[in-house]
């Protein structure tokens, strides 16, 4: 059994646990083809900065991530920053 995690918009996973992990309770590393970043969360005190552990909001980018919602473009735009980074709104 491994972990994982991912959303509907990223296709599914975009990080997992390797199978040799013997370390529960993480969802491992990015899978190759995805990208990840934290964004700076001021209102919250969480910045990408933060020592020793940093944090923010989690924003994913690559191919297996999802080019907009069907006939939302409103909801596309929130989606994403101008870099084209999805903005997952979780907070890691």
């Amino acid at each position: 059994m491994i972990e994982g995690y991912g959303l509907s918009e990223t296709s599914g996973a975009t990080c997992a646990t390797n199978t040799h992990d013997p370390v529960l309770g993480h969802v491992g590393g990015p899978l190759t083809s995805v990208k990840l970043r934290l964004r700076d969360i001021p209102e919250m005190q969480y910045f990408s900065t933060d020592t020793p552990y940093p944090r923010g909001e989690l924003c994913m980018k690559g191919p297996p991530i999802f080019s907009g919602y069907y006939k939302r473009p409103d909801k596309s735009t929130e989606a994403f920053d101008k870099d084209g980074w999805f903005l997952s709104g979780d907070v890691v």
